[in-house]
């Protein structure tokens, strides 16, 4: 698999950019970053003292010329322009970026329908295979429990609450037959009232380097269960990138997320 990584100079891109060059079926290919970024015409792999010979750059047409994947874990605005571009040149996108609103999402699904596409949250196996413990425990705490979900960060986080968090309430009002847009409760302060029984709340913490905590509460009379997934480094999202990219192998186009990476539909 030839890919290209977007943001290559960051926490994640670096990240990528290690699990790439330690995979006996990737190549690094291509890799991208902001115009005017200090590492531009850099070696992407520098940092690990063994130079892979790509350049980072800003144009596209550059950064993309060799590469038949791009993984992104950027912004919003870069990923859609990253986006475009890969539509039109039949390359395919494992996308990790969170924060788009409703147009950006129906651009992902309209460039879906020219190449292949896996948008997910959260590349980690363990979250995804949390998500699937909170749609069964969902389906069996529908009456009785209250639903709260908490998550933490580090301080750069620039999004909240975080894309996973709001997976994981998507995940449990679509188990319980409810839409997220109408149930989700993001902050309270003051006189509250008393706590509406189909909400989902959420909680948002951020500081330090903290790479991703998500807890979703249950709590009931007499008794509270916690299901929970922390991560201790970045590099679990690379590996399920690279998942992901395998998946896409043998697809010309559609829109996939990690529950169909993994086999959990």
């Amino acid at each position: 698999m030839k890919i290209a990584v977007a943001g290559a100079s960051g926490r994640m891109g670096r990240m990528l950019v290690e699990a790439i060059q330690n995979a006996e079926d990737a190549t690094l290919a291509g890799a991208l970053d902001m115009a005017g970024a200090p590492s531009l015409g850099s070696d992407a792999a520098a940092f690990l003292g063994k130079p892979s010979g790509v350049p980072i750059e800003a144009e596209l047409a550059k950064g993309l010329a060799d590469a038949g994947y791009l993984i992104d874990f950027t912004r919003p605005e870069g990923t859609l322009r990253h986006l475009e571009y890969c539509a039109a040149h039949g390359i395919k996108m494992i996308i990790g970026t969170t924060g788009f609103d409703d147009a950006g999402k129906a651009a992902i699904t309209a460039a879906a329908e020219k190449t292949a596409i896996v948008f997910a949250p959260n590349m980690s196996v363990g979250v995804n295979v949390t998500m699937k413990l909170l749609e069964m425990a969902a389906k069996s705490f529908s009456e009785g429990y209250d639903i709260e979900i908490i998550e933490a960060h580090h301080r750069h986080k620039v999004d909240a609450p975080s894309g996973t968090a709001l997976k994981m309430g998507e995940v449990i009002a679509d188990a319980l037959g409810r839409d997220l847009k109408d149930v989700a409760v993001y902050a309270r302060e003051g006189v509250t009232g008393e706590r509406d029984p189909s909400s989902i709340g959420f909680a948002t913490i951020r500081g330090g380097d903290i790479v991703g905590d998500h807890t979703v509460l249950f709590a009931g009379i007499g008794e509270r269960i916690e299901i929970s997934h922390k991560s201790a480094s970045r590099v679990t999202y690379a590996h399920g990138s690279l998942r992901a990219a395998r998946f896409l192998a043998d697809k010309t186009t559609g829109l996939y997320d990690m529950q169909d990476v993994l086999g959990l539909r």
